[in-house]
């Protein structure tokens, strides 16, 4: 089955705005070496061994780029089974499309390359969204679903998304009881701890904007970050392991030299109180000076090595404190980032049992609306009915009461059927009048209940923005926390460098 044709026409806008090839690509097809996936991921990565690899034959290049997915995308499936390499070497356009997605998704939740996604048009936008959206979903199961929701045919429901529209359909909750209320300020507490930068207003509104801004997709950004951050603390642990030995290594050369130094002492001693022969003696002299030289040499290395290593200690003390502090922080954030995770689930199962009481308290509204109306309109028609009979009665009535006298009973049985007719007619009237308050009565009740609704979806999307402007600070600190250890990195990594040479 071919592939989705507005899906892939998005992957490739996506590849094209990276401006990692001269020309822009016009089909999946061209992405067969795999030379543009790893120029993408030389860009996110910011390392040159990308660059050495387009220098390899192509089953080397399949491999590089199974490495990175392998790597940082970190699906429970082995990547093989995803992106089978044979199908890779065959120019597959599901599977290269399948790399696409991937790396897509990688560089979206990257921080260090966000992109402008203003550069696309709106329908690409919704296609990347759907995209993103749904390997947030699926991300478990991307084996079974990844290759049918790039195909044309659709995903069942189950998936939780089968096209674009899937994206749009954000009806917000309707009816909240005023619990709601105290709940978000409760996610307010939660998220307010110390951090050095204000809050940031939300990026202008567009379909990849929204999506990034949603919690699910900040919460497995910091997810994703944090786990990164990890990995640099226990590389920088085992860096700063490695100084300590290197430092005890130096330590113990300089303890050997000392040794060696007052040996060469006691032998230059001992050979001055011997009484030799002119000859051995100017040979000995030439030694010991030579070793007179050396030791003073020596000297100064353990002078300049004992210095070093009392900075490197101080240093390695500081960094380790300042390491501390960070895994504080990060340990901290993590804390937050569950409990405003576990009060946002609560929050939306209350809109979500507000939602289904307010639909059906309105579709029974429109259900007694409807009937009162339909009796207004069957009593509309009665009346009219009977107004005609009334009428036609009253010109009988005329011709009757000039005719004589003996016709005068059937005159007053006339009379007395039109006095029939005008109690049922004013019977009728009271009815209609109080079916036309009735029908008033829900009209007023439906245009307040749709006020009311209309009102709590302002106040719901109010709160979602300030709950996106509380993950953009937890993202700002986070970021704060990645400087700071890259800082770490570059100190510990220029000591290394010094400590080697």
């Amino acid at each position: 089955m071919s592939l989705h044709g507005a899906r892939a026409a998005a992957l490739l806008a996506w590849v094209n705005s990276t401006k990692v090839c001269p020309d822009p690509l016009n089909d999946l097809s061209q992405l067969q070496d795999c030379s543009v996936f790893i120029r993408i991921i030389h860009k996110i990565h910011r390392s040159k061994e990308g660059e050495s690899v387009l220098e390899q034959p192509l089953p080397e290049r399949i491999s590089f780029v199974h490495g990175f997915l392998q790597k940082h995308c970190r699906h429970k499936l082995s990547t093989e089974n995803l992106i089978p390499s044979q199908k890779l070497l065959d120019g597959d356009e599901l599977t290269l499309a399948k790399v696409a997605v991937l790396l897509l998704y990688h560089t979206s939740m990257s921080c260090k390359s966000p992109g402008d996604w203003n550069e696309f048009d709106y329908k690409t936008q919704v296609e990347l969204a759907s995209i993103l959206k749904f390997v947030l979903d699926n991300e478990e199961s991307l084996n079974e679903n990844l290759e049918p929701f790039l195909q044309k045919k659709a995903l069942p429901s189950s998936s939780g998304t089968s096209s674009s529209s899937s994206f749009e359909e954000h009806s917000p909750p309707l009816s909240v009881p005023h619990k709601g209320e105290v709940r978000f300020l409760k996610l307010q507490r939660i998220a307010a701890f110390p951090s050095t930068n204000d809050m940031l207003p939300s990026p202008p509104s567009s379909p990849m904007g929204d999506i990034m801004q949603t919690p699910q997709f900040q919460l497995r950004r910091l997810k994703k970050q944090l786990a990164f951050e990890r990995e640099n603390r226990d590389r920088l642990e085992v860096e700063l392991a490695e100084n300590h030995k290197l430092l005890m290594e130096k330590e113990a050369q300089i303890t050997m030299m000392q040794q060696r130094i007052d040996r060469l002492a006691k032998l230059n001693e001992k050979q001055t109180a011997d009484q030799l022969e002119p000859k051995e003696m100017e040979e000995l002299r030439e030694k010991n000076e030579s070793l007179v030289g050396r030791l003073h040499e020596a000297f100064r290395q353990c002078q300049d090595l004992k210095t070093e290593k009392a900075q490197m200690d101080r240093k390695i003390n500081q960094l380790s404190e300042e390491n501390g502090d960070l895994s504080f922080k990060l340990r901290e954030i993590a804390s937050h980032m569950v409990q405003l995770q576990e009060a946002l689930n609560e929050l939306s199962e209350e809109h979500n049992a507000a939602l289904a009481q307010s639909q059906e308290k309105q579709g029974q509204l429109e259900k007694e609306l409807h009937a009162a109306l339909q009796d207004k309109k069957s009593s509309e028609e009665k009346i009219e009915i009977l107004q005609g009979k009334i009428s036609l009665l009253k010109d009988q009535l005329a011709k009757l009461e000039e005719c004589s006298a003996q016709g005068k009973g059937e005159v007053m049985g006339d009379v007395l059927k039109l006095e029939e007719l005008k109690q049922e007619v004013s019977n009728l009237t009271a009815k209609g009048a109080e079916l036309q308050a009735t029908v008033l009565r829900l009209e007023e009740e439906k245009q307040l209940r749709e006020a009311a609704l209309q009102s709590e979806r302002s106040r719901f999307e109010e709160e979602k923005q300030q709950l996106g402007s509380l993950v953009t600070s937890l993202q700002s600190s986070l970021s704060e926390s990645h400087q700071a250890r890259e800082r770490l990195e570059q100190d510990l990594q220029a000591w290394d460098a010094k400590g080697q040479s």
